[in-house]
């Protein structure tokens, strides 16, 4: 049955993403989505086509007397962020997403929402389906694995496209132009290590970090949210100073892009030291709860009696691991010199997780800055090798210079005062918009990112704004009115 986000305007659009909410697209697991595109253009008679990237691009001729405007090419994304509370019972690959109206905004239950980016597929297929908006040609790019490695955009070939300008819609806040945006480099440290057998007289416990609000690594990282990671670490370094403590296990964090907020350790101290040890993690608990008290203040750390480990990290590789992560950069690493209140570089530390044989640090590194990745990058490099650590860098990815001088820039500058009577706020944004590496493929294209109102995607939190949607749609559809002769 439709949820009742399909009485919600613009109705089409909304239609259109209850539709996606039923259909799980977690990154990587996309061909549902894929089919129902395709179906769904089938069934209009439009001409579709999926590349070997997993991208699906549909084709709608112009409408009349339209045909010799410039082709516009609507781009948005098919996967989703899938984060749930702890709590929350849901498996994104069989699942539908829950959602429900709160006092103007659409939410998820217990989930991420989807709204990034399935409002602006939810848009795109709107548009491909009217029969009364007035466009020129028109081009639907529905983009795979956005955000876990952009590799529908980098694997876009060169010819496919034939538009002039690529309409982005996969920004996150309404009344904003953005022209540039972040690259970013997956970094990975390994450390290699044999579990070592524990001895007699040990007590084991479980500790745990849970209730922050996580978010989105780019957009959210310049608000100094707690990351599970960086505070599991300090628990553990206390508990090995004063208790002796051992660690058996670590699972922190869940994806790159996402600010983490859970991490659970299983740890062993000796019998003797097990007080010590909750009064200890107790002290620090409250230290750090204090500390976030404004930006995080649902953060949880417990300290549970648990089975006493067969085995732990060895004792050398344990201090080192402790070692680089306390070192690690995390967070805003640079704010720009050229936009105001622009995160220029950071570093999310996303992922601390051991498997019995090594434990891997999984860093995601943002810069609009080229020599400053390198720089960051370096940085971490240093630490991994100091650390006795194996070191990696992959799946990076250009940013987007911004261009004032667009064309696109200025067009939609004028009809945003037109329709609202206020100027559009131009701004650049610390997060991987694939036009970096779409307008690397294709550098002719007159390219421009925008959408509607989304607070906190990445996270169990997400919601989007209601009227701000309908607002989004509306300039839209005067844009594509808009758009000049070639």
């Amino acid at each position: 049955m439709p949820s009742a986000i399909t009485e919600l305007q613009p109705q089409g659009l909304w239609k259109h993403f209850d539709h996606l909410t039923r259909i799980p697209r977690p990154s990587g697991h996309e061909a549902g989505v894929r089919e129902h595109i395709v179906r769904f253009a089938a069934a209009l008679g439009l001409e579709s086509l999926i590349d070997r990237a997993g991208n699906v691009l549909v084709r709608k001729p112009a409408t009349k007397g339209m045909e010799n405007r410039k082709g516009v090419i609507l781009q948005a994304h098919l996967d989703m962020v899938p984060q749930k509370n702890a709590d929350c019972v849901h498996d994104f690959r069989r699942d539908p997403i829950e959602t429900f109206i709160d006092q103007g905004w659409v939410r998820a239950r217990g989930t991420t929402l989807g709204a990034d980016n399935g409002i602006g597929v939810a848009a795109a297929l709107a548009v491909l389906e009217s029969a009364t908006l007035r466009h020129g040609p028109l081009e639907a790019l529905f983009t795979a694995n956005e955000e876990a490695g952009m590799t529908g955009a980098m694997g876009l070939q060169p010819g496919v496209l034939q538009g002039e300008i690529l309409l982005n819609l996969d920004s996150e806040d309404e009344g904003q132009l953005f022209i540039g945006c972040a690259g970013g480099l997956d970094g990975t440290m390994t450390f290699a290590c044999r579990p070592e057998p524990l001895p007699p007289g040990f007590a084991g416990f479980e500790i745990r970090v849970s209730g922050l609000k996580g978010g989105h690594s780019g957009l959210d990282i310049h608000l100094g949210r707690g990351n599970a990671n960086k505070i599991m670490n300090r628990l553990l370094q206390a508990g090995h100073e004063c208790c002796g403590l051992r660690l058996a296990s670590i699972d922190g964090g869940s994806l790159r892009n996402a600010i983490p907020r859970e991490s659970a350790a299983i740890v062993a101290v000796p019998d003797g030291r097990k007080e010590l040890l909750a009064e200890t993690i107790r002290l620090h608990a409250n230290a750090i709860a204090g500390e976030l008290a404004a930006a995080d203040p649902g953060l949880r750390i417990d300290i549970v009696p648990a089975d006493v480990p067969e085995a732990v990290i060895g004792q050398a590789v344990l201090e080192r691991l402790l070692q680089a992560v306390s070192r690690c950069p995390n967070g805003v690493v640079g704010m720009s010199a050229e936009m105001e209140a622009v995160v220029e570089t950071s570093n999310n530390l996303a992922r601390v997780k051991s498997d019995g044989h090594r434990v891997t640090v999984e860093c995601l590194l943002r810069s609009s800055i080229d020599a400053s990745l390198d720089e960051l990058s370096a940085t971490i490099r240093n630490i991994a090798i100091g650390s006795g650590a194996a070191c990696s860098f992959d799946g990076g990815y250009p940013g987007w210079k911004p261009d004032p001088d667009s064309p696109i820039l200025h067009l939609m500058q004028r009809i945003y005062r037109q329709r609202f009577g206020r100027t559009p706020e131009i701004r650049a944004i610390h997060a991987g918009l694939e036009c970096g590496i779409i307008g690397n493929i294709y550098p002719a294209l007159d390219m421009i990112s925008f959408g509607p109102t989304i607070r906190f995607p990445h996270s169990p939190d997400e919601k989007a704004e209601c009227a701000s949607v309908q607002k989004f749609w509306d300039f839209l559809v005067d844009v594509l009115a808009g758009i000049p002769a070639k």
